[in-house]
């Protein structure tokens, strides 16, 4: 796990180093172990190394392979690098290292780009080739590594965090009024290539940007959920459908041991993280270390769920630490936090993941997280809804979306206003492509391809990585997302959601973490905005740097602030914490 950054000049002229530098400095937590920057004339690359496999100087990156005239720069973790380095070695290859970075080097001069499809794991790549010029950029199926990438004039720069984008310079800060639209009513969730900054955008998960000499470039989507179903898949039964549930889940966390450090599991004792402790210790790991997080409880709402965590660790015996954070810590390190960000995410899980990380990091590097089951599974509350339905569209803006058209233009300052409900228009064209029949399937496609990239996987891989800890998603192993399209609905929506699941997770875990009512990471505090916090975010929004931009119509704000645990959203949200993020993401990226 690491950073990656670099500039490509389409001219005569040379690669900045200085930019790249600075990107690549800014990029320090992702990977403080080592630093490289290397120039090739019209391009430079950088990176941040974060050891985790091949801790020798030869997984080093920058890596070049003057034989296959290629350089590479690499985030992330290919889980069977050592089988495909068998087959590229039968092949003929010779191999310096034993990392799995050299292993895509020679991947790519083997077969291409459709080495990408042959890869399992989470990764974002960046490959010049000398002879040819061209540069190829590539992101996993799911965008659980990201890529950023800025255009101006005759000069292309890519970073691992749009923070380091900002840090290189020459970058355009102005708002994109569309990305602003999708944030204040998808919960937050801006879809590629968009961001909320008109001069970064990013690649779109699954996609490979091959990208000439002289700037012109195309896309390839490698990959895509499918959710066609066989007569044989409609036929069978909910117990056959478990057992291989629970057998492609087996994998996906077998597949997610490969480290030559140790591996824990960041445990909420909600039945996905649950079932990847109980899989793991199936598997005889010992003294496997968990982690769970709790905050003071609020306006009468607990804030742990230690209960259950505790549960599950004296079921197994893990090395189990509990972390408590008290409402004065919580104010302490959110504006951290937030930096943290590489785009305003409003989920209040956002600071139980961040101070959650910086104390596993002080253990281990390396954890598995339950991040994407509610996704691939039908876990949430709109999916039932989407059973049936007449007019799907409507059913799932309802269920999901924070505020209306009209509510938007009253929130907005009438320049930041757009022609049209940006968002619903998104959801329409999205669930008329063809693939997905039925109105939960289309739900689950659009949540799997977009919402999951755009919110809980950018939300483990920021927080994380500001405190130098890797987190891995077994729930997201693509065969075991390709074997879930295939599940009917009714098995996954039954049970309350994610019955499938839940059936396979009986035969690992004790009933009690899988009956219990669904959970997060409680944060009370910041759904019940008052005293301090309060105080805070009336500061964010009233300073001269909000009045200046002016992204919030007065009125609006003056209503939030005088009753703001009236104005919750569907999604349990504080309308005005949404608010607030925004204004206080962008102060703290000096933007």
């Amino acid at each position: 796990m690491c950073g990656i950054c670099g500039e490509v000049v389409f001219n005569d002229g040379l690669a900045d180093t200085a930019r790249v530098d600075r990107m690549a400095k800014a990029m320090e937590a992702r990977g403080p172990d080592a630093m490289g920057v290397t120039m090739r004339g019209r391009v430079a690359f950088g990176h941040r190394r974060l050891m985790i496999i091949d801790l020798s100087e030869k997984g080093t990156q920058p890596m070049t392979d003057a034989g296959l005239g290629l350089t590479l720069v690499f985030n992330g973790c290919i889980y069977n690098y050592k089988e495909l380095r068998t087959e590229l070695v039968a092949k003929g290859h010779l191999f310096a290292s034993t990392s799995d970075t050299e292993v895509i080097l020679k991947a790519f001069s083997e077969w291409g780009r459709e080495c990408f499809s042959r890869f399992h794991g989470m990764f974002a790549v960046a490959i010049h080739e000398h002879d040819s010029g061209r540069i190829h950029l590539a992101r996993d199926r799911f965008g659980i590594k990201p890529l950023y990438y800025s255009e101006s004039g005759k000069r292309l720069a890519f970073a691992s965090s749009l923070p380091a984008l900002l840090a290189g310079g020459n970058v355009d800060t102005s708002i994109d009024r569309i990305a602003l639209n999708h944030y204040m009513s998808w919960h937050a969730v801006v879809p590629a290539p968009r961001t909320i900054l008109n001069g970064v955008r990013k690649l779109n998960a699954a996609t490979v940007r091959t990208i000439e000499a002289d700037g012109s470039s195309r896309d390839f989507t490698y990959w895509e959920p499918a959710f066609e179903k066989s007569s044989e898949d409609m036929n069978r039964s909910a117990e056959e459908w478990r057992d291989m549930v629970l057998e492609g889940l087996r994998t996906a966390v077998r597949r997610r041991m490969v480290a030559d450090v140790p591996v824990g599991v960041l445990l909420s004792g909600g039945v996905d993280s649950s079932l990847i402790v109980g899989l793991l210790a199936e598997q005889g790991q010992k003294d496997l270390a968990t982690f769970s997080i709790g905050f003071e409880e609020a306006n009468g709402e607990k804030g742990d769920e230690f209960q259950y965590s505790d549960l599950i660790a004296e079921h197994y015996g893990t090395d189990h630490r509990k972390i408590f954070i008290p409402s004065s810590e919580m104010q302490e390190n959110l504006p951290a936090a937030i930096k943290a960000m590489s785009e305003p995410m409003v989920s209040y899980d956002n600071i139980g993941f961040y101070l959650l990380s910086r104390e596993v990091s002080k253990h281990i590097r390396v954890v598995q997280s339950g991040q994407g089951a509610d996704e691939v599974f039908a876990g949430y509350h709109w999916y039932p809804k989407m059973q049936g339905s007449n007019d799907p569209v409507n059913d799932y803006a309802n269920a999901f979306f924070d505020r209306s058209e009209e509510a938007m233009m009253e929130a907005l300052a009438p320049a930041y206003h757009t022609e049209r409900d940006e968002s619903r228009a998104f959801v329409e064209a999205h669930f008329a492509r063809p693939g997905a029949e039925d109105p939960v399937d289309k739900a689950l496609r659009l949540d799997t391809n977009v919402m999951l990239v755009d919110d809980p996987v950018k939300r483990v891989d920021n927080h994380s990585m500001a405190w130098s800890l890797e987190a891995r998603v077994p729930f997201l192993d693509h065969e075991l997302v390709e074997l879930a399209g295939r599940i009917p609905a009714e098995h996954k929506l039954a049970q309350g959601g994610k019955g499938v699941l839940k059936e396979a997770a009986r035969l690992v875990v004790p009933s009690a973490v899988i009956d219990r009512p669904k959970g997060y990471f409680p944060v009370p505090a910041l759904k019940y905005i008052q005293g301090d916090t309060l105080t805070l975010v009336r500061d964010a929004l009233t300073n001269d740097k909000a009045r200046e931009r002016g992204l919030f119509r007065p009125e609006w704000l003056d209503k939030l602030f005088a009753d703001p645990t009236r104005y919750i959203t569907k999604l349990n949200g504080s309308e005005l914490w949404q608010a607030a993020l925004l204004e206080m993401w962008l102060q703290a990226q000096e933007i």
